[in-house]
């Protein structure tokens, strides 16, 4: 079809071979290294352990979510690898050219065709040529919805993929409802993840920066407006980007360079049935339906010059070869499309032939069929059967009764190939072409119901959401992560409608539910805004409190986890009054445990630990062996980083053997990062090793990006403190990456400190005193100290480095640190002309 959906990575040669040097002038790192390595028949864990790397690593590389490799790394892969001479300096050049355009990010490809381009050679040729040799920076491909426009920039993306030495990037807009979702959106396409959304035009700016790159924008008309400022910038502050843009409307920002999609060429003549692009597509796709109606070319010559040519009304009607004969079929397009053809009154020919196919498609459902398609369109990304049961029976959660009659109206729309159907994991998923959803979309708008359907996603969304809230602290975690990560995008049009609708209940009570999920899942810049702006709100006081408080602890902790202290702290000591006031001991001991946490980064150790203790006693009181646990966790944690280690060994391994009674992955990764921090400051290097080794897979497998991030961090400490300086830049590099997307600034602090003295102890004295001005910059800007565990290694760095440089140098480099931006800290201390060096410590 001509909507596509999910996209996947690029595919290895068909013959497997290794590729030229030529080749590897236009190939990514990562794309490089993946081919050595399944050439050697490795799997990434394999080649790990014999590169002496992390497996996160290695993914990382691949992907191209990490910057090139480092030269002592890129050794340590090629000697793994076994490659020669030839093979060694591809590998090096490819990591070398990246290095040079900055950090590659893991960006979206173009997703592959599911099927044969039909008859746009000439269209494919002529785009690619004016997009290929830079003749334009911006082509948008126009028309109306139906004619290709997304096929074709499948196919001119591939045809110029050559030209760009740093990829494609494909960004579709579809499943973006609301205008101001257009720049995150196409962050996410860049593998970035911003903290600041005010500027967030310019970091996706900075973060393309001189990269030969091209944008695909697919789906822009229902954001048109945005989509036309933001390229408008991008181009301004990019020399080498160029951005092909599939949309019904025309972006009108300078540079702009058109293509109008023609339909499909239809056959004039008898001798043309054989060569006609329509006749062949509706040919194919029939046969793909189980029809070979190839004898009947007349019968077809009738349908497709209805159809004017126009692929997916011909994908449609072909579509119905499996209950009509070609003739009847094109009888039916005579007499139906006389009736219903046109859209409004100013749409052209082609948009009211599109508009007659889909009719005609909807006019032979029944009325409970039409009904459920309608109510379909108001689901984003896709749905589950009991999320249609929920929007067609308007109760949160379906019964029985409810789902049965939704699935049978499912199937009768999945036969009538107006809804597709994909299956993961034991669970079917269902979706509409973007084309056909937005038909489905008018037919609700115009029964009036869009408001009522849309309360009734948003109710079983909020469903949903304080559903898994029980779940994401047990057994079934991960299950239940990877349901919300499915339903993201339907949860972020709930939240979107939610707050346009002026009530505050709906989405106090859907951010609320959903904090947890955005903290274990690293989406703490979101879900806070979500939970502010829902808070902001003017009638919140209608809200039920135990809604409105549970709100505010959500709000508290993503705000704490940014490193906002001082709001953080306004808003948890509000959640604690309210759940005081409610009687609620559960909530008031959650409250006071995250209050210890704001405290014990602040470096008030008592204080932290008396609220922990307090938060013990009320979770004792209750019987609740998961907040006993968590309590015994915490006060570890307080222990340790105030250099208590025995207390903190005891009180984790309590919590530790707690948690894995109760099957808490979170609550086991931390014990285990805990106890895996005391092993290393204990001189128990391997114990250490063992135990953070434990806690990355853990974290890794639950997608918990903090518990990844503090395990990298520890790991690097120990293979530092066993000498391999190699090894512990590696890990701590990572370690930095996950904690500057997250945004946890009191972490990123205290790995920079780690990396100062992996520095100084590699005599890169000046960089050292760099890094360790960066984290006292950023200890001063969030008001938090060195922790009292790190200040030996932090004060041991300090003096060593103002014993190697003299007074005027060390103060120089630790200024630079101090006002050099956080994302370009890494990159090395500033030579005398303002550029960082590269690979600053390998």
């Amino acid at each position: 079809m001509y909507e596509v959906g999910d996209w996947v990575g690029r595919p290895l040669p068909s013959d497997g071979s290794r590729r030229g040097s030529d080749d590897a002038q236009a190939t990514g790192f990562g794309d490089l290294l993946r081919r050595h390595r399944r050439d050697a028949g490795l799997s990434q864990e394999k080649l790990a352990e014999l590169a002496g790397l992390s497996v996160d690593a290695i993914a990382a590389l691949e992907r191209g979510r990490r910057r090139a490799p480092r030269p002592q790394t890129l050794r340590l892969l090629a000697d793994a690898l076994r490659l020669g001479p030839p093979d060694r300096a591809q590998l090096t050049t490819a990591a070398r050219r990246d290095g040079d355009v900055g950090p590659r990010s893991a960006m979206r490809p173009a997703p592959a065709p599911a099927n044969e381009l039909v008859g746009r050679a000439d269209e494919v040729a002529e785009v690619g040529r004016l997009v290929g040799d830079r003749i334009t920076r911006l082509m948008t491909l126009s028309g109306p919805g139906g004619v290709g426009k997304t096929r074709l920039a499948l196919a001119v993306a591939a045809e110029v993929a050559h030209f760009f030495e740093d990829g494609v990037c494909w960004v579709p807009l579809a499943p973006v409802s609301d205008p101001a979702g257009v720049a995150p959106a196409l962050a996410g396409s860049i593998g970035l993840h911003p903290l600041d959304g005010t500027r967030l035009v310019l970091e996706i700016a900075e973060q393309i920066g001189r990269r030969q790159l091209l944008l695909v924008l697919d789906n822009c008309e229902h954001v048109v407006a945005d989509a036309a400022e933001i390229c408008s910038v991008l181009l301004e502050y990019c020399p080498n980007l160029s951005v092909l843009a599939a949309s019904r409307e025309l972006l009108r920002i300078p540079g702009e360079s058109v293509y109008v999609v023609p339909p499909l060429g239809l056959p004039e003549t008898d001798e043309q049935l054989d060569t006609s692009p329509a006749v062949k597509l509706f040919v194919d796709r029939a046969t793909a339906r189980g029809q070979a109606p190839v004898e009947q070319r007349e019968q077809i010559a009738r349908v497709v010059r209805r159809l004017e040519g126009m692929p997916l009304a011909i994908e449609l009607a072909a579509a119905r070869t499996n209950v009509l004969t070609v003739e009847e079929l094109a009888a039916e397009l005579e007499t139906s499309f006389g009736i219903l053809a046109g859209g409004g009154s100013t749409a052209g020919p082609r948009q009211q032939s599109l508009y007659g196919a889909i009719e005609w498609s909807h006019e032979l459902l029944t009325p409970p069929e039409r009904e459920l398609f309608a109510l379909l369109s108001v689901f984003v990304g896709g749905w589950t059967l009991n999320a249609a049961a929920a929007v067609l029976s308007g109760v949160a959660v379906p019964g029985p009764l409810e789902r049965a009659r939704a699935l049978d109206l499912t199937s009768r729309l999945v036969d009538k190939s107006l809804i597709r159907v994909s299956r993961d994991r034991g669970t079917a998923r269902y979706d509409m072409l973007a084309v056909i959803r937005e038909f489905a979309a008018d037919r609700l708008t115009a029964s009036g119901r869009a408001d009522e359907v849309a309360r009734q996603h948003a109710a079983f969304c909020i469903a949903l959401a304080e559903e898994a809230e029980n779940h994401l602290r047990g057994a079934d975690q991960a299950e239940w992560l990877d349901r919300l990560d499915s339903e993201f995008d339907n949860l972020r049009a709930a939240m979107a409608w939610s707050l346009r609708a002026g009530t505050a209940g709906e989405p106090v009570r859907l951010a609320g539910g959903l904090w947890l999920f955005c903290y274990l899942r690293g989406h703490y810049a979101e879900g806070s805004g979500w939970l502010e702006r829902a808070l902001g709100m003017a009638n919140t006081a209608g809200v039920e409190p135990q809604y409105r408080a549970k709100a505010t602890l959500g709000a508290g902790m993503l705000a704490f986890l940014q490193c906002e202290y001082e709001v953080a702290t306004t808003r948890l000591e509000s959640a604690l009054t309210q759940y005081q006031e409610l009687g609620d001991t559960a909530g008031t001991a959650l409250v006071m445990q995250r209050l210890g946490g704001v405290a014990r980064e602040r470096g008030d150790y008592l204080t932290a630990e008396n609220l922990h203790c307090q938060s013990y006693d009320l979770f004792e009181s209750l019987g609740d062996r998961s907040g006993m646990s968590w309590a015994h966790n915490q006060l570890g944690f307080v222990a340790w980083l105030r250099g208590d280690l025995e207390i903190g060994a005891r009180r984790c391994r309590r919590a530790r053997d707690s948690f894995r009674v109760l099957g808490d992955g979170e609550g086991l990764a931390w014990s285990l990062i805990s106890l895996g921090a005391i092993a290393q400051y204990s001189g128990e290097l391997a114990e250490a090793e063992e135990l953070l080794t434990e806690s990355l897979a853990l974290s890794q497998r639950l997608g918990y990006r903090e518990g990844v991030a503090w395990s990298l961090n520890q790991l690097g400490i120990v293979e530092r403190r066993r000498g391999f300086t190699d090894r512990a830049v590696h890990l701590l590099d990572e370690s930095l990456a996950e904690h500057r997307d997250l945004g946890d600034r009191w972490r990123t602090a205290s790995v920079l400190e780690e990396l100062a003295t992996v520095a100084q102890q590699r005599d890169r004295t000046e960089y050292a005193a760099f890094l360790l001005g960066a984290a006292d910059g950023i200890r001063e800007v969030i008001g938090a100290p060195v922790p009292e565990i790190e200040k030996p290694d932090q004060l041991a760095t300090r003096r060593s480095i103002e014993q190697t440089l003299d007074r005027r140098a060390f103060r120089t480099a630790w200024s630079a640190g101090r006002t050099a931006p956080l994302a370009a800290v890494a990159d090395g201390y500033p030579r005398g002309d303002g550029s960082p060096e590269r690979t600053p410590l390998l």
